[in-house]
């Protein structure tokens, strides 16, 4: 059994938190022969449905290429489930993604991903672990508090009165965390907090599948520091399309149905606006605004309780629009299940956190980077984000003029699948030097599939 070290046995774990970081640290738990018991606050729906507790479940979702690879890995054969429900599999080289600095090439093979709603993925994932022996999931229980048990286990009290006896708590909770009160309430000194707020907004609308004329594999419109207003449309299972719409500060998109559309024919190509105008609606227009960068650095709290670990948002929540949340619990929920094959004993927690804390810094990097340079952000780049926001600018304009290999090597780190390190191949270097002489080259055509332009606010 994991966990027999220096006298204490870890059996009982509690999860607090259904979201998708806490059933991926179920099942690393059950798979290393752990009793899991996960405590949900809301109402479980019996098939694919958004919940109160995901106010972001109504947004576009995509799984990065090192997300598919995690979950292959800690239940194996669910991206062929996702696919028999209706996932859809893209080629990122077939989107038509418009940056900064123009078109990305198109049409040249990169990493293939799924785009599916977020209620879904989370219907099959909590499907596949309800499965695994010695889980077991409660919803209706709303955590209220947490205190030391017996020896060195823990009580974890609800709403109902009820407690539950954990050898290990995994706090799943997600924005909303209590874990800085409880820890507080134990006499454990609060840890730092960094935050990053671009105060971007968000809102999505279901559609039909377009009908009449080519469709893109999907589209992206990034927004810029010039221009803080971009828009996505992904198709998603059941021959349906998530339109997104997304702006900081004064540029955040509306609720209402027709302001909803006329921000998108607003956007400085009209690719998604024309999605929409040859698609049905489906649904009314779901806003989310909880989007800052939050970074609680647990594994700097010296005097770290045994027995507790926090993971996915609890830990660290990424602004949503770079699609790195679940890849990142995923991989958190793998060195979970390493640690307790190993043995789960005193200290074992902190080293945790530390790894944890190193696996988020490239995607936090990523993430903060970008939403410094907005001039909505609460903050400015420090010398060396300038820096490397630099470079990256450097790469993307060489990838808008066709140069594929810095756009595979910005996918790939993109994707999490390789260092930063990439973007400083002697080639890429040498490539920038030769455009800043002699100059880029022509830009990317706008993708044809796309048709002819139109003009931006027509």
């Amino acid at each position: 059994m994991a966990g027999r070290d220096r006298g204490r046995r870890t059996e009982r774990v509690v999860v607090v938190g259904s979201s998708l970081a806490g059933m991926f640290a179920a099942a690393a738990c059950a798979r290393a022969g752990l009793t899991v018991t996960v405590l949900e606050r809301d109402a479980l729906p019996p098939a694919p449905r958004a919940r109160p507790g995901v106010p972001q479940g109504r947004q576009p979702h995509v799984l990065l290429q090192r997300g598919l690879l995690a979950l292959e890995e800690l239940l194996p054969g669910l991206g062929d489930e996702l696919r028999r429900a209706g996932a859809v599999e893209l080629d990122t080289g077939d989107l038509a993604w418009l940056g900064e600095a123009g078109w990305s090439p198109y049409g040249s093979p990169q990493f293939r991903i799924l785009s599916l709603t977020r209620p879904l993925l989370e219907h099959l994932v909590r499907e596949r672990v309800r499965l695994l022996p010695g889980v077991d999931v409660r919803d209706g229980c709303r955590v209220t508090s947490l205190r030391r048990g017996r020896g060195s286990g823990w009580e974890v009290l609800t709403a109902d009165g009820a407690s539950h006896g954990a050898d290990l708590v995994v706090d799943a909770s997600g924005r909303g965390s209590r874990l800085p009160v409880w820890l507080a309430a134990l006499g454990v000194g609060p840890a730092p907090v960094s935050e990053v707020d671009a105060r971007t907004g968000y809102a999505t609308r279901e559609y039909a599948a377009p009908t009449r004329g080519p469709t893109p594999a999907g589209v992206v419109v990034l927004q810029t520091p010039g221009l803080p207003a971009g828009g996505v449309a992904l198709p998603v299972e059941g021959d349906r399309w998530l339109v997104l719409a997304v702006g900081s500060g004064e540029h955040r998109p509306p609720r209402d149905e027709q302001g909803f559309e006329s921000f998108l024919r607003g956007l400085r190509d009209q690719a998604v606006a024309d999605v929409v105008s040859r698609a049905r609606p489906l649904t009314d227009v779901a806003v989310h605004r909880q989007t800052a960068s939050r970074r609680h650095h647990y594994e700097r709290v010296r005097r770290w309780p045994p027995g507790l670990l926090p993971v996915g948002d609890a830990f660290c929540a990424f602004n949503p629009v770079y699609g790195q949340g679940i890849t990142v619990a995923a991989r958190e929920a793998l060195l979970l299940h390493r640690a307790l094959a190993r043995g789960l004993h005193p200290g074992t927690e902190r080293r945790l956190l530390r790894s944890f804390a190193r696996l988020t810094s490239l995607p936090w990097g990523i993430a903060t980077s970008e939403d410094l340079r907005l001039p909505t952000s609460d903050g400015s780049p420090s010398p060396a984000q300038a820096l490397a926001g630099w470079w990256s600018q450097e790469l993307a304009r060489l990838s808008a003029h066709g140069d594929v290999r810095a756009q595979w090597a910005m996918t790939r780190v993109y994707h999490l699948m390789a260092s930063p390190r990439v973007l400083l191949d002697p080639v890429l270097a040498l490539a920038v030097v030769r455009a800043r002489v002699l100059g880029a080259g022509p830009p990317n055509p706008r993708p044809p599939v796309l048709g002819p332009a139109a003009v931006a606010g027509s």
